[in-house]
């Protein structure tokens, strides 16, 4: 049994409203369907995906060192993230891969999770 794909991170929080409004407006994901479950949530769609879900709960979970370190999406137009970055004050660090084509943007959510936004450099003309 290969696996095919990672299907979706799923992230409890206290600030489903602030999380939804990050993942939207900065990432650019779209809210999609979800199935009715019994508690408050909402999924976040990527290329047709349903590839972040988030799930409301009393309080956000203490990161102290998490296991997961950070999840990663691959995007194109870096200049125009970076842009997008600097006018919502959003802090970020860059990094190149050695031996890739492939410049990577490290931001957090509004609840300290870590992402990493990859381009590759062909397409970004770094």
């Amino acid at each position: 049994m290969p696996l095919v794909w990672l299907d979706h991170v799923n992230i409890r929080t206290a600030n489903l409203e602030k999380m939804t409004r990050f993942y939207v407006d900065i990432l650019g994901m779209e809210i999609g369907a979800r199935p009715s479950f019994p508690f408050n949530g909402c999924w976040l769609y990527c290329g047709g995906r349903a590839a972040v879900h988030l799930v409301e709960s009393s309080s956000t979970p203490a990161g102290i060192e998490p296991q997961i370190e950070h999840f990663a999406f691959r995007a194109q137009d870096m200049p125009t993230f970076l842009d997008k970055l600097k006018k919502h004050g959003i802090p970020y660090r860059m990094a190149t891969v050695p031996d890739l084509e492939l410049e990577q943007v490290h931001i957090s959510d509004p609840d300290g999770n870590h992402i990493e936004v990859a381009f590759d450099t062909r397409e970004t003309g770094s």
